[in-house]
């Protein structure tokens, strides 16, 4: 390998054109292109977003080729973050505080059957978005109008679901690590209490709902994986034979990818795959029956032929 094959290799480990950020309060992380500016871990920069202009903070400036070429539709950054975009943000950080505060009071005065989760101000504060949960429907034209009246600019009031509450707000799931919903997913997908089933788990709420309320999004990560696992194993009750002797499946253990066998007179015994016996099936009864019909169907269709010849 000459010097030149090295230096190709080595260009193309980094896209020094892609950087990531990360936006306040959200722990996701975001890929823009660096428009030709010269920003190093820890700069603030101002983006353009679905939500407006926003500031953000650099998280590497040179992202690995192996992340950016699987990335679309890369918008470059706006510019770097002066000082006044800083001191702008945090007066609507402060500004954000005290329009929540206000909202939960007004929401008290007026009886109004909802829960607050967060409130944002657009960079211009040309918007503010206020998130809610509620069982159903709710009112809120006054609210919203006491709201303009005091911020003086357009209000949105958005309901989510308890699962978007979750992501927005953040927290530890019961494997000690940051929610998932707020790290690496991207959208929610459906999850059923089949899946839980199916990885043989309690099916204890508290021990299979997440902070959230609803089942977990992990239990469908190794959904697929189980599934395809159990079809190589006979199903629970099923009668199979052992190296330990013949007995019933009581219980599947895709983990450690064995079976626990009721054996008479021996009990619970645990089975490894490779410890089960397969029976011949090549002359089963079933075969036979299904070898006599065809026989029987070709006998009738040999006597109609010789029917029609007469």
């Amino acid at each position: 390998m000459n010097s030149e094959d090295v230096k190709e290799q080595t260009e193309e480990v980094i896209d020094e054109t892609i950087i990531s950020v990360s936006f306040p309060n959200r722990l996701r992380l975001a890929y823009f292109g660096n428009n030709g500016i010269s920003l190093a871990p820890g700069d603030h920069c101002m983006v353009q977003t679905d939500s407006g202009l926003q500031i953000a903070k650099v998280d590497n400036a040179k992202v690995p080729l192996l992340i950016s070429r699987y990335l679309q539709n890369i918008r470059p950054i706006v510019r770097k973050a002066t000082p006044e975009d800083i001191e702008r943000y945090e007066k609507n950080q402060e500004l954000e505080q005290q329009a929540y505060n206000l909202c939960i009071q007004k929401i008290k005065e007026r009886t109004l059957p909802m829960k607050l989760v967060k409130v944002r101000f657009y960079f211009d504060r040309s918007k503010a978005i206020f998130y809610f949960t509620a069982d159903g429907r709710v009112d809120f034209r006054e609210l919203v109008k006491d709201l303009a009246y005091e911020f003086k600019t357009r209000i949105e009031m958005r309901q989510i679901g308890v699962r978007d509450e979750a992501k927005m707000i953040g927290g530890y799931g019961c494997c000690g690590l940051t929610l998932c919903c707020c790290t690496f997913l991207k959208d929610f997908e459906p999850v059923s209490i089949r899946m839980a089933k199916e990885q043989n788990l309690t099916l204890i709420p508290s021990k299979i709902s997440g902070l959230c309320g609803r089942l977990m999004c992990c239990l469908m990560y190794e959904f697929e994986t189980y599934r395809e696992i159990k079809k190589q194993f006979p199903k629970v009750g099923k009668k199979i034979t052992t190296t330990h002797g013949e007995g019933k499946v009581a219980r599947v253990n895709i983990v450690r990818e064995s079976l626990l066998v009721d054996i008479p007179d021996k009990g619970l015994i645990e089975v490894k795959r490779d410890e089960i016996i397969k029976k011949n099936t090549k002359n089963t009864p079933k075969k036979k029956i299904a070898d006599q019909q065809d026989h029987k169907s070709g006998l009738k269709g040999t006597h109609g032929n010789a029917e029609k010849t007469q």
